[in-house]
């Protein structure tokens, strides 16, 4: 929020701007910590031509990412940290964004923990972030947690990439599989028919399904769009209730090709929240309870729980974990227990998120490969069925004459 103000110094001369502030008296409490003395402060009233939509900016990963890679780099250089939120919301373009660093800052300047005051906004903010900085505030090693938790968003952002590259080419090819044969059903073939028609020729019976088809299609095609949006608004519905979500969460690790690579996704993910959680200075019980409330997996968030209610009552989170062996691989069980051996638990399980990180790079690329003669070979088949089971006819029918 920004204020027209008129200030005097203290030598009398008289000063007026804009300034940037949360409220009326923040801004009041900036221009007199400068020595000013405030002889006008009102809201700064911007024409309607010249304001700008913020209601619909959002403020993305990868400027909390660069935020918290400043954030430590200044921590490390000792500048004072009201000072440091004032310079990154000045470097910031994101007006949204810049805007909760200002009022941040305020509020640290008010005498609140940075926890506190980053916690105010969870849609940026979330609780995984916010209890690391708890943990660097209790153990005053703040440059160290941001750029753990740099790190940790960096990783996080990469393989999210990584698995919607995977998805981007399939999904292209089914839309122009759709699309191609929307157009020979709904273009193609009802001028083949009207040939067909025209004789008494006994059409074959894949002929015959083939130009029903196309019929229904146009004549009645509104209902498998809307067959379409109702499935999809009911799956959408059925994911936004936790049974719906954990019955999906609990099929889709069964289907054959896809959960080994959702299996080292979600392990990749485990690992590399508990590393970050354990690394910034949270108890191992703290660090299985965040965990559980950030991994997507409900299969994965029931077996997380159920391991930290047995670490609180004393058993190693490795025997835990053994008790499932169809989600957690033997990989994942020997590298925790050589880190509780050994005393090295957060540098063990940022093994782990190396080798399954690197691991599902490999297997994503491997079954991108594989997909693309699968798809290609299938639209060929199914254009070419088509087209062959109404050129068939004619060509019959060519071949007598």
């Amino acid at each position: 929020m920004k204020f027209d103000y008129q200030v005097r110094t203290k030598t009398g001369e008289i000063k007026t701007g804009v300034i940037d502030a949360s409220h009326k008296e923040g801004a009041f409490d900036i221009l007199k910590t400068k020595g000013f003395y405030v002889t006008s402060l009102k809201k700064h009233r911007v024409p309607i031509f010249e304001r700008k939509l913020t209601f619909f900016q959002r403020v993305r990963k990868k400027e909390v990412v660069l935020f918290s890679r400043q954030l430590a780099i200044m921590f490390k250089s000792r500048v004072p940290l009201v000072e440091t939120l004032q310079t990154l919301a000045k470097q910031t373009k994101n007006e949204k964004f810049q805007e909760i660093i200002i009022k941040i800052s305020e509020d640290v300047k008010a005498g609140s923990n940075l926890s506190q005051s980053f916690g105010q906004y969870p849609g940026v903010f979330s609780p995984f972030y916010i209890n690391m900085i708890k943990a660097g505030e209790a153990s005053g090693k703040l440059n160290e947690v941001f750029n753990y938790l740099a790190d940790y968003l960096e990783k996080n952002e990469k393989l999210k990439a990584k698995v919607i590259q995977a998805l981007v080419y399939p999904a292209f090819v089914v839309f122009v599989f759709t699309a191609v044969v929307t157009l020979i059903v709904v273009y193609v073939v009802p001028q083949l028919s009207e040939i067909l028609a025209e004789t008494d020729e006994q059409l074959p019976w894949i002929t015959q399904l083939v130009m029903g088809f196309s019929d229904f299609v146009r004549s009645k095609g509104w209902l498998i769009l809307l067959g379409i949006i109702a499935l999809i608004v009911a799956i959408w519905r059925i994911l936004k209730i936790p049974k719906g979500k954990r019955f999906f969460d609990q099929r889709v690790l069964k289907i054959p090709f896809l959960k080994t690579l959702l299996k080292k996704i979600y392990l990749s993910q485990v690992a590399l929240n508990l590393s970050t959680l354990i690394s910034g200075g949270l108890l191992l019980t703290q660090s299985l309870e965040i965990t559980s409330d950030i991994i997507g997996s409900h299969v994965y968030k029931d077996i997380i729980r159920k391991t930290k209610e047995e670490v609180k009552r004393g058993e190693n989170m490795s025997n835990s974990l053994n008790k499932y062996p169809q989600e957690i691989s033997p990989l994942f069980i020997q590298m925790l227990t050589v880190g509780e051996k050994t005393g090295t638990l957060g540098p063990s399980l940022q093994n782990i998120v190396n080798f399954y990180q690197e691991d599902v790079d490999n297997t994503i690329n491997a079954s991108i490969k594989l997909i693309e003669p699968i798809l290609i070979i299938l639209l060929a088949v199914v254009v070419g069925g088509i087209v062959a089971s109404v050129m068939l006819p004619i060509f019959t029918i060519s071949m007598a004459m």
